[in-house]
């Protein structure tokens, strides 16, 4: 059974940063990609960053440059550094982990950046 434990959302001033944290428990692989998605209120679930086979990175445009994901293997976490937090960012942040055609979800975390 796979879990996904979130941390790390919060309330901040336009910015400033916050770091998510996501651990995954069960039988997680390395080629199994992770990241997150966040949903703003009255907006589709987006894509924010993902972390796939091979270190290969994507990100959203609006996040370039402030945002960065990374992973520990190891420990089957994945971190996302948020840095220059703008109001619009506002939103609950998921993690994400795909298994073959499997989608898990973590139960969400709520980021608020204050203007």
């Amino acid at each position: 059974q796979v879990q996904l434990v979130e941390s790390g959302g919060g309330l901040v001033e336009a910015g400033g940063s916050l770091r998510l944290s996501c651990a995954a428990s069960g039988s997680i692989f390395s080629i199994n990609p992770m990241g997150w998605y966040r949903q703003a209120p009255g907006k589709q679930r987006e894509l924010v960053a993902l972390d796939s086979s091979g270190g290969y990175k994507k990100y959203a445009d609006s996040v370039k440059g402030r945002f960065t994901i990374s992973r520990d293997y190891a420990k089957n976490t994945v971190y996302l550094q948020m840095n220059s937090l703008k109001p619009e960012d506002t939103a609950v942040y998921y993690c994400y982990l795909g298994i073959i055609r499997d989608d898990y979800w973590g139960q969400g975390t709520q980021v608020t950046v204050s203007s």
